[in-house]
């Protein structure tokens, strides 16, 4: 005769087995529903391999036709163009897909769709029409995307408003990006949910790593055009007393 322990072992399991037998999809919790899901066409090597060369390809053309406009440019604005062109491809086309395809992503084979489905492994909120995921989407893809092509033009041509719009864009990011892991922890550690499946692949190397990118890169430009208003600011101010110290002399000459 089982101990008491055991049935209370079985007890525990039998409802992640019987979520396990009813769910459809591999995502987490398991009794979420995804409507209409197909599972992926591709393998996770040919998906990963595609998103990374698209990344390659954006990187590579966007430095060719900069050193070919701009030879001397420095370094540091030579990747940090690199940096919002690839920005502007990702969000206005890879995040605006889901923007506009959120209702139906579960059963997309396209490419966009198949690598969202496999993106969601770490955060189911994609395939359930979660309403913070598709507002914040919406507005990094319709907003902080135009506006990344834009910023590099303007570094490019030194645009006397680069900094002012690379400070609001970065910061848009951040905080879009800073609530994203805020409301997943919220609902992780309060509501006791979890949207990430229990392999530490995909919570560390999708949820964490791949969106550290846009808390890192946004703070350090963020600190840089704020470095460069307080420049401009000084050199104005300076010009100014300048100018007054000249004007006071001229009139006691005068």
């Amino acid at each position: 005769m089982p101990s008491s322990s055991t049935v209370l072992a079985v007890d525990d399991v039998l409802p992640n087995l019987n979520a396990s037998a009813l769910a459809n999809h591999p995502y987490y919790p398991l009794e979420v529903e995804i409507v209409g899901y197909l599972a992926n066409d591709w393998t996770v090597p040919h998906l990963l391999g595609a998103f990374a060369t698209g990344c390659a390809v954006i990187f590579a053309a966007t430095y060719l036709v900069t050193k070919r406009v701009r030879p001397a440019l420095p370094t540091s604005e030579l990747l940090t163009i690199m940096w919002f062109v690839l920005c502007g491809c990702i969000h206005l086309f890879f995040e605006g897909f889901f923007a506009y395809n959120f209702q139906t992503l579960g059963g997309s084979q396209h490419l966009f769709g198949q690598l969202w489905k496999e993106y969601a492994l770490s955060d189911s909120r994609y395939l359930t029409q979660d309403p913070f995921v598709l507002c914040m989407e919406s507005i990094t893809a319709f907003c902080w995307g135009p506006l990344s092509f834009v910023i590099a033009y303007m570094i490019a041509t030194e645009h006397p408003l680069r900094h002012p719009l690379q400070t609001v864009v970065s910061l848009g990011q951040l905080y879009g990006d800073v609530l994203y892991y805020a409301t997943s922890l919220f609902d992780y550690f309060l509501m006791k949910v979890e949207y990430s499946r229990p392999e530490a692949y995909y919570f560390w190397c999708y949820f964490v790593v791949m969106n550290a990118f846009w808390i890192v890169i946004p703070g350090v430009l963020i600190w840089n055009s704020v470095r460069a208003a307080g420049r401009a600011f000084g050199a104005l101010q300076r010009m100014e007393r300048s100018l007054m110290a000249t004007n006071g002399a001229l009139k006691k000459i005068s």
